[in-house]
């Protein structure tokens, strides 16, 4: 196999164009290192990704909305400057079965008149559990930007940041100590439950802690779950929640942009065949057409199935390490229906446009609804009544659409990557998409009529397409066992892996999933320190 062009050795080698390994070539780029980043699909982003499905329809594919990036990454890498704009998404419109509805919006009062609708003492304690989670985002939030610490370690460092950790949690309130514990113990529910009695606003809060974990409402664990998305940061602002301007695929081209200006080089329709390993050291990799590449470090943001199962000769690895990467949980649980609409649906709740169609649109009326959407999915089924989160991103970005035209995007829950005996995705995906179709329908009825276009993501084609084994939107289970120094697997949670010079810097890293860029943000600081060691 020739060496690709004759070519000159790269400093890093990046294994993935999503946005997390976009961000680990910007920073190493930005340090005056010689990056190259290698996409297998045509275009960049992974799953924050934008594409013209239908002519005119620019879709985001995957994500399609963003909370959780990194402000540190935006200010670093100026991504304003690279035309990131981020467009606040305002509120969540719950329709119920029974004609009424629940609106929650970001004006404070309107929220609080909306909820005392339906409950006074919920109204009140509405604004004590927003301060409570804010006191908890608090706690958290200077952990999602450390490396984790190994606990297993006798290194006076690493002992100082488990140090920090338990100084920030005695400096808590009682109150905001058990709070914590719940929350990483609970489930969302159970914990919700402890606030509120309103059926409609208690499943609706509940969603965010079952968003890509194959648990239920009721499974221990999702309170946390809850907490990470309820971590969303536009400006500064905990719990915001917002669009970027010509989709999600504008963030990873921001980022690109940025990694490019430093120096950084790209390359699409690159996929990788197997990283070369030579005495225990990673060196560069081999391309699908033979080519051969050579870098001081390889850097992977894809998940720990591909890269250590698929790009490594077995025997690699040692076996303990193997072991510890096969009982990785990733268990996708969600799909996606993306809709190119003719109008606006019409819900039967609040008839005609307006505000309520601006933020998200969940289909989450009753906690039963959620447990039930969630026992279907335990045998093996895609749920009958699924859960359902809309967002109409043309109502504040009408460029992503022809000139009158929507566009409606859904991600649905539960559609477990694992169907029961006999079923099989290719099979069952447009039965799927006619299920969340008629789902929506219950609560919009005139939604059939107006559809132009439909795209259907199973589990299944995010892996296929997207490289997402078993379709997990996070590259692996966010639950607490795969959480922190545990993730993706004890003992290798500082980005490192047991072969020298070779780094992973996706979801499957600390702090996990969402569009945040704070895996490839910190892996490129890792990276960085070894490359000074070295030197």
């Amino acid at each position: 196999m020739a060496a690709s062009n004759g070519n000159s050795k790269y400093d890093a080698i990046i294994i993935g164009g999503g946005h997390n390994g976009l961000t680990t070539a910007a920073y190493l780029a930005r340090a005056g290192k010689k990056v190259l980043v290698l996409e297998r699909r045509h275009v960049l982003g992974g799953a924050a990704v934008t594409e013209e499905v239908f002519p005119g329809f620019k879709f985001s594919v995957c994500s399609y909305v963003v909370s959780l990036l990194r402000p540190e990454i935006i200010r670093d890498l100026d991504l304003p400057r690279h035309g990131l704009e981020i467009l606040p998404l305002d509120g969540t419109f719950t329709p119920m079965p029974s004609g009424d509805y629940l609106w929650r919006v970001n004006d404070h009062g309107k929220t609080h008149r909306e909820i005392a609708r339906h409950s006074k003492v919920d109204a009140e304690a509405y604004d004590e559990f927003g301060k409570a989670m804010q006191a908890m985002c608090r706690f958290v939030k200077p952990i999602l930007s450390m490396v984790p610490p190994d606990p297993a370690t006798l290194n006076p460092k690493e002992l100082m940041k488990l140090l920090f950790i338990g100084r920030r949690f005695q400096g808590m309130t009682s109150e905001d100590k058990y709070n914590q514990v719940q929350l990483m113990t609970m489930s969302a529910i159970d914990f919700l439950d402890q606030w509120f009695e309103t059926d409609v606003l208690k499943a609706t809060m509940s969603a965010s802690g079952i968003i890509g974990t194959f648990l239920g409402v009721r499974s221990p664990g999702t309170a946390y779950v809850l907490l990470h998305h309820y971590m969303g940061e536009i400006d500064g602002a905990f719990r915001s929640w917002g669009f970027a301007r010509g989709g999600t695929g504008a963030i990873s081209n921001a980022i690109a942009d940025a990694a490019r200006e430093a120096g950084a080089e790209i390359r699409t329709k690159a996929p990788i065949a197997q990283i070369i390993v030579k005495n225990g050291k990673a060196k560069g990799v081999v391309l699908a057409d033979g080519d051969e590449i050579y870098a001081d470090i390889i850097s992977s943001s894809v998940d720990p199935r591909l890269t250590f199962t698929k790009f490594l000769e077995s025997g690699t690895l040692p076996a303990e390490f193997l072991e510890d990467v096969n009982r990785y949980k990733y268990r996708g649980s969600s799909g996606k229906v993306n809709l190119a609409l003719d109008a606006l649906p019409n819900f039967k709740a609040i008839p005609g446009p307006g505000a309520h169609l601006r933020g998200a649109i969940s289909i989450s009326p009753s906690v039963e609804y959620m447990e039930r959407a969630y026992d279907d999915a335990k045998y093996g089924n895609f749920s009958r009544r699924p859960y359902i989160d809309m967002v109409i991103p043309t109502l504040t970005d009408p460029s992503v659409a022809p000139p009158g035209k929507h566009i409606m995007s859904c991600f649905v829950q539960y559609a477990p990557y694992k169907l029961r005996p006999g079923l099989n995705w290719d099979d069952q995906k447009e039965a799927f998409g006619d299920n969340v179709i008629n789902t929506i329908a219950e609560y919009a009825p005139n939604i059939k009529d107006i559809i132009l276009h439909r795209q259907v993501v199973t589990p299944l084609d995010l892996e296929r397409e997207f490289g997402l084994s078993e379709g997990n939107i996070f590259q692996g289970e966010l639950s607490l066992e795969q959480l922190f120094f545990l993730r993706p697997v004890p003992g290798w949670a500082q980005f490192r892996t047991p072969i020298k010079n070779l780094y992973m810097c996706g979801s499957a890293t600390h702090p996990g999933g969402g569009i945040m860029g704070g895996p490839g943000r910190l892996a490129a600081l890792e990276i960085l320190k070894d490359f000074k060691g070295a030197a």
